[in-house]
């Protein structure tokens, strides 16, 4: 399952990083606490849309654009699941159908037992 908080945290900690900038001084321009800045980057806490906006003032990016970011992820996350779904659902084993016997055909007049034992040898 992709989580969208993780994700989220994700963005948020390269943007932190490519600024160079500690948790520290995140936190303190955000005016939240280190602690809880540190789980959102984690992706252990959800970010309120209040405490979105503080992070991203913080370290002067748009908000969109962080958004941008998160959304291009969850999109290569989406497309790497299905492509390993797809690749799961290759090598299921395809069950053929047996066809039914005839009416009036030997196998029709077969014990149920005796049928089954046809259907598993053939």
């Amino acid at each position: 399952m992709i989580l969208l908080r993780r994700l989220l945290g994700d963005v948020l900690r390269r943007q932190r990083q490519r600024q160079g900038r500690t948790l520290r001084e995140v936190s303190a321009a955000a005016r939240v606490s280190l602690g809880y800045l540190s789980e959102v980057e984690r992706g252990q806490k959800e970010a309120s849309s209040e405490l979105l906006s503080a992070i991203c003032d913080a370290l002067d990016v748009r908000m969109s654009e962080v958004m941008r970011e998160v959304s291009d992820e969850l999109s290569l996350a989406e497309l790497a699941a299905m492509a390993t779904l797809s690749e799961g659902e290759l090598l299921r084993p395809v069950l053929e159908p047996v066809p039914l016997p005839a009416p009036g055909s030997d196998r029709a007049n077969m014990s149920p037992k005796a049928a089954a034992m046809d259907v598993v040898a053939a």
